[in-house]
């Protein structure tokens, strides 16, 4: 499946959101309403949290014109040779 977008991140690393993941994110977490809202938080993260265990790194982003409960986009994204794919994304209450 194609690439909805491509970025550099905030370090400088290149990913991509395919729309099999764009289709899975807006099915299971429908509050994510655009992809610009992932863009932002990969590009200019509250904080980046790295998982050793899982080999994965969560972006968050605190977007204050959310009226639902959960306010910190969190970014799921797997990297493989410096190359990140978005896995998932979803508002979360807090970081952690």
């Amino acid at each position: 499946m194609s690439n909805i977008f491509e970025v550099i991140d905030k370090k400088d690393r290149k990913m991509r959101l395919t729309g099999e993941r764009w289709a899975h994110i807006r099915t299971e977490h429908p509050n994510v309403e655009s992809y610009e809202e992932i863009i932002e938080t990969l590009q200019k993260p509250d904080k980046i949290i790295y998982d050793k265990r899982e080999d994965i790194e969560y972006f968050f982003k605190y977007f204050k014109h959310k009226k639902w409960k959960s306010k910190f986009l969190k970014v799921v994204v797997k990297y493989i040779n410096e190359e990140g794919s978005v896995l998932s994304a979803y508002f979360a209450r807090n970081i952690k």
